[in-house]
């Protein structure tokens, strides 16, 4: 299909609107003073902005632009731009002259011979032109994530500078005395009595022995011992009456088997 056969139609846009009522065109009779009247126009940052515009208002494809209808439309653009003498930037002119150079190449017949080493006119257009969109986009869904000051909003909250002043209490004696008796009861529930053992020496022991028995006459060896020392004081007593014996201080004597045992002093041990 060449490209003679597509022709796309383009509505003719609207200027302004008034009142939700769009207009094309200017009425005869209208009086505008100067700079009255403001004229939006679609915001292009650009000449590959407006051509990227045109081609996706149509549904065209970007790697099959028809060059003439789309110089046609950007040529009315830079002539409506003019008209409402809004200054052109030099880059839109010399797209209007790529885009006229474009057209010319693809209109002039070439030699079949050289159609297949020929690049396509419009092949370095359409690169500009993809490339174009894909940094477009990338910036769109950049603008698109949550920025401060825009979308989210910091929020400092000062604590207000308060001094308070707790009164003092007003204490009574009487109020003091009661509270002093209450923490008294108190304790006294949580009183207890220590009990602590008393220490028992052997050596000591040995000289309560020493000065109970004599070298000259016999006691029974149970009268050594003292029961309400209870189990401590018996093994203390036997102990230091062992020991007694090991030093040949103290004598045992048992007259017949089980019979009662006697206990006295050897030599003048006593003195």
């Amino acid at each position: 299909m060449t490209e003679s056969a597509v022709q796309p139609q383009q509505e003719e846009m609207p200027f302004a609107v008034v009142q939700g009522a769009p207009l094309t065109e200017l009425p005869k009779d209208l009086y505008i003073p100067p700079q009255a009247l403001e004229v939006f126009l679609e915001a292009f940052e650009g000449p590959l902005d407006l051509l990227l515009y045109l081609i996706k208002r149509q549904n065209l494809d970007i790697l099959n632009i028809p060059i003439a209808e789309i110089t046609r439309q950007y040529m009315v653009y830079v002539e409506l731009m003019k008209e409402m003498q809004l200054e052109l930037a030099g880059e839109y002119l010399l797209m209007a002259a790529m885009l006229a150079e474009i057209k010319s190449r693809m209109l002039l017949p070439r030699p079949v011979e050289e159609e297949g080493d020929e690049s396509d006119p419009r092949a370095e257009l359409i690169r500009r032109l993809q490339e174009y969109e894909r940094y477009k986009q990338a910036a769109e869904e950049i603008d698109e994530l949550p920025r401060s000051g825009r979308d989210t909003f910091p929020i400092a909250i000062v604590a207000p500078d308060k001094h308070s002043e707790r009164p003092q209490p007003h204490v009574e004696l009487r109020d003091l005395l009661l509270a002093m008796t209450e923490v008294v009861q108190r304790a006294e529930m949580f009183a207890h009595h220590q009990i602590q053992r008393e220490p028992l020496s052997i050596r000591e022991r040995m000289s309560q022995i020493l000065g109970r028995i004599s070298s000259e006459s016999f006691i029974e060896f149970t009268t050594l011992f003292t029961v309400e020392e209870g189990r401590r004081g018996v093994v203390v007593s036997l102990m230091a009456v062992l020991e007694l014996i090991k030093q040949s201080m103290i004598e045992l004597i048992q007259a017949e088997p089980f019979g009662p045992i006697h206990v006295k002093a050897v030599g003048n041990s006593s003195e």
